[in-house]
């Protein structure tokens, strides 16, 4: 069992899946989001258009088509919006349908970009606390994924997530 940080393109990810920090639609966006389905080709918009959506916190898994990830686990994260609409419970929930989900299908390695940091405006220190303490705890309960990344896409996110993977949990 693994916990890494990668700082790079998640698309680029040889892993058994990627986590999309999409929006409720699963369409397609900007940021990751954008990226990803940019990557994986016009199939991943159609299967996703299938699903129907998706609700904050909750994951959906599709074939990765043009990705090297044979995955996507497509998770909604919060818009913050100052912490008291229960965003951190949101967030963490999200971490947890989507390593439910690679756990119910068998995959043993997971990337996760720095959901709702972006566009959404989750305080990055924050997001990455609950991140990293989400992937402890489900480690800690269950055997599968083998391998979680949390993949940033600058350097100095991976400091921060680098910083408190080092720190004793």
């Amino acid at each position: 069992m693994s916990l890494r940080v990668v700082v790079g393109d998640i698309t680029g990810l040889e892993v058994d899946a990627i986590v999309n920090a999409a929006n409720e639609t699963l369409l397609g966006g900007g940021g990751v989001d954008g990226a990803i389905h940019r990557a994986a080709g016009p199939e991943l918009l159609e299967e996703c258009r299938a699903l129907g959506g998706c609700p904050t916190g909750e994951a959906r898994l599709t074939r990765g088509y043009r990705l090297a990830a044979r995955y996507v686990i497509h998770t909604v994260g919060p818009v913050w919006h100052g912490g008291s609409r229960g965003e951190a419970e949101l967030l963490a929930a999200c971490y947890a349908s989507s390593l439910r989900l690679a756990e119910e299908h068998g995959l043993e390695s997971v990337a996760f970009p720095a959901i709702s940091t972006g566009v959404y405006r989750f305080p990055k220190e924050a997001a990455c606390e609950i991140a990293v303490e989400s992937a402890r705890a489900w480690l800690r309960e269950k055997k599968a994924p083998k391998e979680i990344v949390f993949c940033c896409f600058s350097e100095s996110d991976g400091a921060l997530y680098r910083a408190r993977l080092n720190e004793k949990g």
